[in-house]
């Protein structure tokens, strides 16, 4: 029987409930599910601003013997930190009831989208990127940043890892903040291509309308995750490394609407017939991965509703057990 009333969640009750390493495995199944077909393709909806933008991701989403729904608005505002000391991302998500269609939680979208966003690059990053990967940049180091940070270790021995961001006193913070786990180095724009060039794997989860990681800035054999790219005004790669490289979307329709593969798609570099597979395809054995240790590989990722519902159902599911949170009854 289904607990009577909508249950709501803030980001600091989510976070309780959400560790990444279990992030990363309820992920990873969702790709699964979704490279063997058992996943309706996900629906998107993005406005603009004139300082951000909003944007809708739905999904269904089949769970052994449960169904569900899932609707998430978010909010994407570059300046919030520094003008209005408010998070970049903010929204909420909704997840409903796939069969009679109650609405099971409202839950802050922010710390969702941190979340199962790292999670997705590591599940790429296990079938992308080199077993003996050991050192890594990430371009970012907002909440994003940090949560990669945290999360590719679960999945990669990383030994040291190079932090870059624009201001450079959020990445120097950064570094300090994991000196204890890992070695981490705070890089300027001017050592970012000499990182780049050490790395076996590149993250880019930053808000840049222009691309910082040139074709000369990657050495054979690197996994690059761009992560930061969710609309089409949005760039963090160079287009024309996508000309001789492996390309793998979350999901090919997002990637060549709104991700960084759709900026060579429009200058004519590639073609579609260029993106060798998405990555639940892979996930599910039904597309090769890596099949050599010199390819260089991109996985583009624009985020997908799916792993939000997939997220989403494992922190109810935590909450019902726990006791954690509050109930509203929407019908009184």
């Amino acid at each position: 029987m289904i607990a009577p009333g909508t249950l709501l969640l803030t980001r600091s009750q989510i976070s309780k409930l959400l560790g990444a390493e279990e992030c990363v495995r309820v992920v990873e199944e969702a790709f699964r599910l979704h490279g063997e077909g058992r996943i309706a393709p996900p629906s998107l909806l993005g406005m603009h601003t004139r300082d951000g933008g909003f944007h809708v991701k739905a999904a269904l989403f089949d769970k052994g013997s449960e169904s569900f729904f899932v609707a998430k608005c978010n909010a994407n505002f570059a300046q919030n930190p520094k003008r209005h000391r408010l998070p970049t991302i903010q929204g909420v998500l909704l997840l409903a009831d796939a069969v009679c269609g109650i609405p099971l939680v409202v839950m802050d979208s922010g710390e969702i989208t941190v979340r199962r966003t790292a999670a997705a690059t590591a599940v790429a990053a296990k079938y992308l990127s080199r077993e003996d990967s050991k050192t890594m940049t990430i371009c970012g180091c907002g909440n994003q940043g940090a949560a990669h940070l945290e999360t590719i270790r679960n999945v990669r021995n990383i030994q040291g890892v190079y932090v870059y961001d624009i201001d450079h006193e959020k990445a120097m913070l950064l570094a300090e903040e994991y000196s204890q786990r890992v070695s981490v180095t705070a890089v300027t724009l001017e050592e970012l291509s000499s990182a780049l060039r050490k790395s076996d794997i590149c993250i880019t989860c930053t808000s840049s309308d222009h691309y910082f990681v040139r074709c000369s800035d990657i050495s054979p054999g690197t996994f690059i995750a761009a992560v930061g790219a969710d609309n089409e005004h949005k760039q963090e790669i160079d287009p024309r490394l996508f000309i001789s490289n492996k390309i793998v979307a979350d999901v090919t329709e997002q990637s060549a609407t709104i991700g960084d593969t759709h900026h060579a798609l429009d200058l004519g570099l590639i073609t579609r017939s260029h993106i060798h597979g998405e990555l639940g395809a892979i996930v599910a054995g039904r597309r090769a991965g890596r099949t050599t240790k010199e390819e260089v590989i991109i996985f583009d990722s624009t985020g997908v509703a799916f792993q939000d519902a997939a997220v989403a159902v494992l922190v109810y599911n935590r909450a019902l057990a726990q006791d954690i949170g509050r109930r509203l009854d929407f019908n009184d």
